[in-house]
């Protein structure tokens, strides 16, 4: 919308729920505020080894609110004047297609010569048997929450299960986590799932992989969640319920009548966000794949240059970095070991546990990295899981994006008491491999 604007066109953008969209007002902002909370909680008070007394440590949950609600302020969250300010249109609505051209808010229709569809998701039917007069959790209503719950069931184990699992652990909520899948994190390598498992054991939160929940009922004051492992029918109780199980494009928008092409999947766009109908492109969680405000912001981007006929410009993900917002956290960027070998594609490989002078001095040691290069020594992609991992990852995607090799990477003088020396450090493995 703002490119758009700076460049002379007429701009109306539409939003059914808060300005803003999904990561200012329910995401990466609010989550990310009150995690930075949870973290610094969780780690002082294993700082008894390092000298300091927290036994008497605690929170004040309106406190955390309200500083939650600042970083959102800040943010500009639910605020219309961030887009009217600049003399962009705004509709608070439904937006429904009637044509290529025209849309339908409510009793309003507009008409624009160029349509940007970016709708998003919505959480996945799980086909869980929940009785109508049931109350439970999305990711959504977790920053809003007015006070954490002795306990929490968290249905499934992606990135936004492993998040909210944490932060809840963290805030001191008995917390139960189950997921289908062999392992939690399981898009991502194996060693991290693994490595999470043991980190969410010693929190005391109990995992429950290959588990599949079929049932969701009341029992007195909590919730029985009814689930089958192993074979068996089991069931536990807790509080809160929060689904996490993965999300579905918001395609329900009238594409039919503008003739756009779509599946399950979402909308299909060439490399220019195009759609099948030439004035109509398409951006974010709404065509699916991997789900991140980069890469919505990357492919927004792209359709805007295209809209506004400045450039030939495509997409490119190269360097794109998945990021899960965990303590420690999970980066990673490139091909993974599972890519190369789908591919049959030949390389080389160390995964390294954290061990550099910045792993000592913290004395922190749950994590590693693994990166991987191909018989030449050029470097394919990296997993990594520690403090600080998505800014370690950074230079991982600039050497990406311009084909740098591991000895180049070696080379780069890395500062020594940082984590990002761990880098430097499996280049060397692998020189050495």
């Amino acid at each position: 919308a703002f490119l758009a604007n700076e460049a002379g066109l007429s701009v109306a953008v539409i939003e059914c729920d808060k300005w803003g969209g999904s990561s200012l007002n329910y995401s990466d902002i609010p989550m990310g505020a009150l995690t930075y909370v949870s973290h610094l909680l969780h780690e002082t008070k294993k700082a008894a080894k390092l000298g300091l007394s927290s036994n008497a440590l605690r929170y004040n949950y309106p406190t955390v609110n309200n500083w939650k609600n600042f970083a959102m302020k800040r943010a500009g969250a639910d605020d219309e004047s961030v887009y009217t300010e600049d003399k962009i249109t705004c509709y608070n609505g439904q937006a429904h297609l009637l044509s290529a051209h025209e849309i339908s808010i409510g009793e309003e229709t507009i008409k624009a010569k160029n349509i940007l569809i970016a709708t998003g998701s919505s959480v996945l039917d799980t086909g869980i048997k929940i009785p109508e007069n049931l109350d439970y959790w999305l990711p959504e209503n977790v920053p809003h929450i007015l006070r954490p719950p002795k306990s929490v069931f968290i249905v499934g184990a992606g990135a936004t299960g492993c998040e909210v699992a944490q932060y809840f652990s963290e805030m001191g909520c008995d917390v139960t986590i189950a997921d289908l899948a062999v392992r939690v994190l399981p898009q991502e390598d194996e060693e991290v799932g693994q490595v999470l498992e043991e980190i969410f054991t010693k929190d005391n939160i109990t995992v429950l992989t290959q588990s599949r929940v079929i049932a969701l009922e009341k029992s007195d004051n909590a919730k029985k969640i009814v689930f089958i492992r192993g074979g068996q029918e089991k069931s536990v109780k807790a509080d809160e319920v929060i689904l996490c199980t993965g999300s579905a494009p918001n395609v329900d928008i009238g594409l039919e009548n503008a003739k756009v092409k779509y599946t399950h999947e979402g909308i299909k766009v060439g490399p220019d966000m195009q759609t099948s109908v030439k004035n109509i492109y398409a951006c974010g969680d709404v065509i699916g794949g991997h789900s991140s405000s980069t890469k919505a912001k990357i492919e927004a981007r792209i359709a805007a240059l295209h809209i506004i006929g400045k450039s030939k410009e495509v997409v490119d993900y190269l360097g794109l970095i998945r990021t899960t917002k965990l303590y420690p956290e999970v980066a990673a960027v490139g091909l993974t070991e599972d890519d190369c070998i789908k591919s049959d594609r030949k390389y080389k490989k160390v995964i390294r546990p954290l061990f550099c002078n910045a792993s000592i001095t913290s004395n922190y040691r749950s994590g590693f990295i693994k990166m991987i290069c191909d018989k030449r020594g050029l470097f394919l992609g990296a997993t990594i899981m520690a403090p600080n991992a998505s800014l370690i990852a950074q230079e991982l995607a600039m050497a990406l994006r311009y084909s740098m090799t591991i000895r180049e990477i070696y080379a780069v003088p890395h500062p020594e008491n940082e984590w990002s020396m761990i880098v430097q450090n499996c280049c060397e493995d692998l020189m050495n491999n």
